[in-house]
């Protein structure tokens, strides 16, 4: 079972868990390939600052406004498809969780999205909005925003600054981490941390409703703390008609008493939490909990899939390995978070039928449905 504190913690906040032995010896140079997309479309990326002049960033070391990237994925058709081929992530984020993770600097430069750049994405009809778990980065959730795009979402992944491991802007700078580990009230800090971000959610609409890519239908996934900031920004928005939350407990919201009165989606690793029971009571809309059998609090990021090919099984202790990817195959984990996860924004996002979400399937044995209601159809 989870700790609390492990189901707010993404990939950066699992590497502070342990003290790491000096980097492992690189297991290989040849490239790792990110899942392929399974949608009808080819998939392009393209990533911009947003400022938010309205808000004093709470978490800066000097007074300023609210500063984010956005990285977004869309269907590359005509001009939008772009020549270059997208990076995994900066070279500087890269080496910041390199050493974080304890491994070989220019590790992640072997990893391959296979995802064109372009600047000019069409407007889609749908758009969801990613959220990173505390402490890891927007680069940790490409292989399922690139799956949604191809599925034909726009797809737009917010890297929450100062709560991301790192953060490059365009001008150069590159602004780390800096939440406390260990807050005396950890009470006030999720309530602060889960309101700042569901405030960067809702900004980032505002922003793309300026360039004229902010359609009605709009959904939001969000890892770990995450999930809770997805939650939050469901309940103070109601532009969010859909939110899914990956493994993350629901802290720094009242949500859990108080439910929500649209879809939403835990699918989780952990068996349960009692933010998730109180939820399920509260819950008056659609809603699933779906259990990942044998799964890790980090299986529904890229880092489970190349985390072994890198060398993280010998930096990271065992019980700490255990803990974040579990027992079940990467490429099994991959699968059933992928398909479960474009069935839900495809039912809720643009009406399409979504089979998978009615009960337990041959398909996928390792996804237990622990809480229903309402039908899917």
């Amino acid at each position: 079972m989870l700790t609390r504190r492990s189901l707010l913690l993404g990939a950066g906040g699992a590497a502070s868990l342990a003290a790491f032995p000096a980097p492992a010896a690189a297991t290989g140079r040849e490239p790792l390939w990110l899942p392929r997309t399974t949608g009808g479309h080819p998939v392009a990326t393209h990533s911009f600052p947003v400022v938010d002049r309205s808000r004093t960033d709470p978490f800066a070391e000097r007074p300023g406004p609210r500063e984010l990237m956005v990285q977004l994925w869309f269907p590359a058709t005509g001009h939008s498809a772009g020549r270059g081929t997208a990076a995994y992530t900066h070279l500087r984020t890269a080496a910041v969780l390199e050493r974080s993770w304890g491994v070989q600097k220019g590790s992640l430069a072997r990893i391959r999205t296979g995802v064109r750049t372009a600047r000019r994405p069409h407007r889609r009809p749908t758009l969801i909005l990613v959220s990173h778990g505390r402490g890891a980065t927007r680069a940790l959730t490409t292989a399922l925003a690139a799956e949604l795009a191809s599925h034909g979402h726009l797809v737009a992944a917010v890297d929450h600054t100062h709560d991301a491991a790192a953060v490059r802007f365009p001008d150069g700078r590159l602004i780390l981490g800096n939440l406390p580990s260990a807050p005396d009230d950890w009470d006030a800090q999720d309530r602060l941390e889960t309101g700042v971000r569901a405030a960067d959610l809702r900004t980032v609409v505002d922003a793309l409703a300026l360039r004229r890519l902010a359609p009605p239908r709009i959904g939001l996934l969000g890892h770990s703390m995450g999930g809770a900031a997805a939650a939050e920004a469901m309940r103070q928005d109601r532009r969010f008609a859909a939110g899914l939350d990956l493994d993350g407990g629901l802290f720094g919201t009242p949500v859990p008493d108080t439910g929500l009165d649209r879809p939403f989606l835990l699918l989780t690793s952990s068996p349960d939490h009692e933010t998730w029971a109180r939820w399920r009571a509260s819950h008056h809309g659609w809603g699933r909990h779906l259990h990942l059998a044998g799964g890790g609090h980090l299986s529904a990021t890229d880092l489970a899939g190349y985390a072994e090919p890198l060398g993280l099984r010998q930096s990271w202790p065992a019980p700490v390995w255990q803990e974040f990817f579990g027992t079940l195959a990467p490429d099994r984990a991959t699968e059933a978070v992928r398909a479960h996860t474009v069935a839900f924004f495809g039912r809720f996002l643009a009406g399409r039928p979504a089979p998978l979400l009615d009960g337990p399937s041959q398909r996928f044995p390792e996804i237990e449905f622990r809480w229903s209601r309402g039908h899917s159809a």
